[in-house]
């Protein structure tokens, strides 16, 4: 045999070495792509969506308050469609308050309490403004129902219509989330209407202060006066600020050391020896 064929013998030899090994690579690639892929097909997987509340920034003190507009009843009896917190930008602050629903239990004691004291909010120069989820139809039809039989007859003070719950989540108070089940299925998680927050608005439209109770819970109306004072007590007093549990009329601190060290000293030195 010529040392050219014996080459040539060696060179087929070689190839087809290469061609089997390159076609086994290729049949156990493509037997775990099948299998991978049978894999994923028994799962099913959740759609993944943005979710804006695990994204929403959870305080809104000191931040400007969305803007929005929505139908509302005024005066206990008007609907407008368009109503808007930017009709009091410059001129008036805002007590700004979500509650659950109409025609429930905790809500009218909460909305006749606001009532009560409007007055006191009007001379501090406080609009008060509630909203919920329901329409401004039911907004009218819980105004015009007698107090004797559950209503909230005599409320004058604007109730906004957030139907579309836009003004809730913009908020950060919807009390739920849209989330999918483990069959793809889209369904809200938790209860599709606003806590009990409350949302302290300066004329500027910034917030100065908020609150959010669980829906069993009702708020004490005195708490947001309080808040007010203090408020006007720190804008009229450059350098000054409230201490726990004050009270309009009473001393407050300028915010240093010396004066922190005197106000423990008259009024909070009980320390037992």
């Amino acid at each position: 045999m010529s040392r050219s064929c014996k080459y040539y013998g060696c060179f087929r030899l070689l190839l087809w070495t290469y061609i089997y090994q390159a076609s086994t690579a290729i049949i156990l690639f493509f037997k775990f792509k099948l299998l991978l892929c049978s894999n994923q097909s028994t799962a099913i997987k959740k759609p993944q969506t943005f979710n804006i509340y695990r994204h929403l920034v959870m305080t809104l003190v000191g931040k400007k308050a969305p803007i929005f507009r929505a139908p509302a009843v005024v005066q206990g009896r008007e609907i407008v469609q368009d109503f808007s917190l930017a009709q009091f930008l410059d001129k008036k602050e805002v007590l700004f308050f979500f509650y659950p629903k109409d025609f429930t239990f905790v809500c009218p004691t909460e909305l006749i309490a606001f009532q009560e004291l409007l007055n006191e909010f009007e001379q501090r120069s406080v609009a008060v403004v509630g909203c919920s989820t329901d329409t401004e139809a039911a907004h009218l039809a819980w105004l015009q129902t007698p107090r004797d039989r559950g209503g909230i007859q005599g409320i004058t003070y604007p109730l906004v219509a957030d139907l579309d719950k836009t003004i809730a989540i913009n908020y950060g108070v919807l009390g739920g989330d849209w989330d999918y089940d483990d069959e793809g299925n889209r369904k809200f998680d938790g209860m599709p209407v606003a806590y009990r927050a409350t949302f302290y608005i300066d004329k500027q439209g910034i917030i100065r202060h908020t609150t959010a109770n669980d829906f069993s819970l009702g708020r004490k109306i005195d708490e947001a006066l309080r808040i007010i004072d203090m408020w006007h007590h720190v804008e009229h007093n450059t350098g000054e600020v409230c201490p726990a549990n004050w009270q309009k009329g009473q001393e407050a601190m300028r915010a240093n050391q010396e004066s922190v060290a005197n106000y423990l000293n008259r009024y909070m030195n009980h320390t037992q020896t």
